[in-house]
């Protein structure tokens, strides 16, 4: 699968696997929220029992009463005033308080309300922002050892609390959440970045920590980004923009005929689950050895069933059949069937016979759609001459079947080894499409249009005081680098500018490494996306680079591994938030100059000389005039490199990692690796 095809299935993935919630609430429109609720005393969502306050900073509370209703909030020996003006919104700001594990209630009283408002066992700390797509949704239950993780998560002065996903066509007031405390029962499901990030600040700076999880899988920036600092600095979005403003009778009329077919579409989705429950009545029409397959359809395989012309389009499930030649001596004998990645649930036999299968529908366990499948088959099923392999394939999104790996390494082998011979599984196979499903209505409100999420998911959070963002998004953008070196930054101005605390510290996690390894340097979206998200670091005062570049996973998209990149999120709010004396960065590139027919590459962040982890230094690209590059040899020199390539006597340009999943080994003393970089960047 190519890298645009490749991004693409993911982010058809990403939109249908995280939760929709697509209703036009009420608490998604200014105003209404209010309107709908009794006149009385009413404060937002992120206001509420176990929550943390900012320390260090002002605090902003506030809330909603009856017009020219006086307030009173009192919280730690303080004591402020406000009147709720003519819309009913009114606000307080509480003096700057150190950190404090103590429990403490804080109060709002109105004059108009004979009961205060008692928000319970408060606490004050640090409190940070995490925010970006599914790499930052990802929960904690799927992280490295995350039961492990899960079962240790007691930690009662960590405070989560989650944003639902919610778009909003106008900036909304207030979310439906609240705070938990941290514990086993309710870590599973938080943000792996986000607890990993929280518990190592928590752990460093022996305070409590507040952490507000805003994210959705599968969305752009341009989505988290207000209406007008889109409009003031990206004026192509303004034509979307325009198109929020309207609404009418139509937008209810679109989610009425939107509720109609999704619930056609759930129904069709649940006869799907019950034949994927009962098999056997399909099987026997479909896997068995002397099945008549004659009249179906023929395939050459690897490919995505929705390539040919018999099945576009299609979700479901498709039965494959091949039939294949095995010598004598391997009848009675032990063989495994490595039939590659299946898209995305498979249920496989040999000869009638049940051998294997991996994912389920119901369960929605369909992250194995590039796994490549090896499945044993017990000596017993095998015959010499005539054997038939039957796969039932199940897809409920983008493109199905036997599509992955390379041809040569779907095939069937003996068990033992005692015969390299490799009987080829890849070419021709028939297929018949067992159920069709209808296509998932697209909902009317895009999370991926532009300010929605903003409107919905950070406004209700603003003016709550925090000390910072942690940001783990870019894949849905990364066919559009060049812009996001202009989105991203403003992404982080809107949001500073609109908190008014100051120029806070926003921390990004640049994308990991991911997908095919390449045989030659060439051209990398990704690499793009990665040099775009580095910049803003160059462009800002206290932005923050998490690199990733070598702990990703090349067949999937959310690799498992979020220790250490809240780790190294951690290191960076400890040198940029908490000004503490540490190093937080890999090597950065700072310049080039040649001599010899040598690129001479000096770096910071490298105190203490370069490092190369297993063997000598690699992902290094060089070109001359041309532009051609090749791969270079690469030697160390302190905290410079030496990089050269014979076929190159007049370096001009030098590329470090600069590829989706590239081979790359370079870090400095602290462990942290080298930031991907290309010396001819624009």
């Amino acid at each position: 699968m190519n890298e645009r095809v490749s991004v693409l299935v993911w982010r058809r993935r990403a939109a249908h696997r995280v939760s929709l919630i697509v209703a036009i609430a009420l608490m998604c429109v200014p105003g209404l929220g209010r309107a709908a609720q009794p006149p009385g005393l009413r404060v937002p969502a992120v206001l509420g029992d176990h929550m943390v306050l900012q320390a260090g900073l002002p605090v902003p509370v506030w809330g909603w009463a009856e017009a020219g209703a006086e307030i009173t909030v009192s919280f730690a020996g303080q004591t402020a005033k406000a009147t709720a003006g003519a819309d009913g919104r009114w606000q307080v700001r509480l003096a700057a308080m150190p950190a404090s594990a103590e429990g403490r209630e804080l109060r709002i009283q109105s004059n108009r309300d004979a009961a205060p408002r008692v928000l319970a066992d408060v606490l004050v700390g640090e409190v940070w922002v995490c925010s970006g797509q599914s790499n930052m949704q990802f929960g904690l239950g799927g992280a490295n050892r995350g039961q492990e993780e899960i079962a240790a998560a007691d930690y009662p002065r960590l405070r989560l609390f989650t944003v639902p996903n919610v778009t909003a066509p106008q900036p909304a007031d207030d979310c439906a959440a609240g705070w938990r405390v941290c514990s086993p029962e309710s870590a599973g499901g938080f943000s792996a970045v986000g607890y990993f990030f929280g518990r190592h600040l928590h752990r460093q700076l022996d305070v409590p920590v507040g952490l507000i999880n805003t994210s959705w899988g599968g969305t752009v920036a341009e989505a988290w980004t207000s209406g007008p600092a889109l409009r003031a600095e990206l004026p192509e979005f303004a034509p979307d923009l325009d198109k929020l403003a309207v609404r009418n009778e139509e937008t209810e009329k679109a989610m009425a005929r939107y509720e109609e077919a999704m619930a056609a579409y759930n129904a069709a989705l649940a006869e799907l689950y019950a034949r994927e429950d009962d098999p056997a009545p399909a099987a026997a029409r479909h896997a068995g050895l002397d099945v008549d397959d004659t009249a179906w359809k023929t395939m050459n395989v690897p490919a995505n069933w929705e390539t040919s012309p018999d099945f576009p389009d299609l979700d479901g499930i498709v039965w494959f059949r091949k039939t294949i030649e095995l010598p004598a001596a391997w009848a009675g004998k032990d063989v495994i069937l490595k039939p590659g990645p299946i898209d995305e649930v498979d249920q496989t036999w040999f000869n009638g016979e049940r051998v294997g299968g991996r994912g389920n529908m119901r369960r929605h366990e369909t992250q194995f759609w590039n796994v490549p499948r090896e499945y044993p088959v017990p000596g017993r099923l095998v015959r010499a001459g005539r054997n038939v392999v039957a796969v039932r394939a199940m897809d409920a999104v983008g493109q199905g079947g036997l599509w992955g790996g390379a041809p040569d390494s779907m095939v069937a082998v003996l068990a033992d080894g005692s015969d390299a011979t490799r009987i080829p599984l890849a070419g021709a196979w028939r297929c018949q499409a067992e159920y069709v499903l209808p296509r998932r209505p697209a909902a009317p409100n895009n999370p991926n249009y532009p300010s929605v999420l903003f409107n919905g998911m950070i406004n209700p959070l603003i003016p709550y005081a925090v000390r910072g963002a942690i940001w783990y998004q870019g894949e849905s953008n990364a066919g559009r680098a060049a812009q996001y070196r202009t989105l991203l930054p403003t992404l982080i101005t809107d949001w500073r500018t609109r908190w008014d605390s100051g120029e806070f510290p926003f921390l990004i996690v640049q994308l990991a490494n991911f997908m095919g390894r390449a045989a030659t340097p060439q051209e990398s979206a990704w690499a793009e996306l990665r040099e775009a998200q580095a910049m803003t670091v160059s462009a800002l005062p206290k932005v923050g680079l998490a690199v990733a570049i070598d702990i990703g996973e090349a067949n999937d998209i959310h690799p498992r591994n979020k220790q250490d990149v809240g780790l190294r999120l951690g290191l960076a709010a400890q040198a940029l938030a908490y000004n503490q004396d540490i190093e937080y960065s890999g090597p950065v590139f700072a310049e080039m100059k040649v001599e010899a027919g040598k690129a001479l590459l000096r770096f910071t962040h490298a105190e203490g000389g370069l490092v190369a982890k297993d063997g000598a230094p690699t992902g290094f690209a060089i070109a001359g005039a041309d532009r051609k590059f090749v791969w270079a040899k690469a030697e160390i020199r302190g905290d410079s490199m030496a990089v050269w390539a014979d076929e190159v006597p007049e370096p001009v340009a030098v590329r470090y990692a600069w590829a989706d999943n590239p081979a790359c080994n370079l870090y400095n003393q602290a462990g942290l690796p080298m930031i991907p970089f290309r010396t001819d960047r624009p």
